[in-house]
């Protein structure tokens, strides 16, 4: 005897919701929920449906309407987290910023040998200043 596939189902979060407001509004058992719901009647076919509603009732007491939007299937990640790309923003702004360092590092450059050129001239002209003395 083989065994029948089961497809896991997904219900939407009204379809919860609903679900478990009516099993405490009315008061109902698991089991009587589910076979207002499911119609299923064997005890087998009622088990699967049952620990479902149970677990929605939990999610619901313990997170209220919400917990029962929120995607709970799949696995999680547990992996190092990626690095977040730079916003082109971001990477825009270091560009700029890079070009203006270089500018100035540029400028600064040809300043000492501004400062250089006229230390010298102004060495060979004491230099020139001091021979005439002598």
């Amino acid at each position: 005897m083989s065994r029948r596939k089961e497809f896991n189902t997904k219900y939407s979060p009204k379809f919860k919701i609903a679900v478990i407001m009516d099993m405490r509004e009315n008061h109902l058992n698991y089991s009587d929920t589910v076979r207002r719901y499911w119609g299923v009647k064997t005890k087998t076919e009622c088990s699967k449906h049952r620990s479902q509603v149970r677990l929605w009732e939990h999610i619901y007491l313990e997170e209220g309407a919400a917990g029962l939007m929120a995607e709970r299937r799949g696995r999680k990640s547990t992996g190092r987290p990626r690095k977040k790309l730079l916003d082109k923003e971001i990477e825009n702004d270091l560009i700029a910023e890079n070009q203006r360092l270089k500018e100035r590092n540029e400028y600064l450059e040809m300043e000492i040998e501004y400062l250089k050129k006229l230390d010298a001239l102004v060495q060979a002209r004491e230099q020139q200043n001091e021979k005439k003395r002598k």
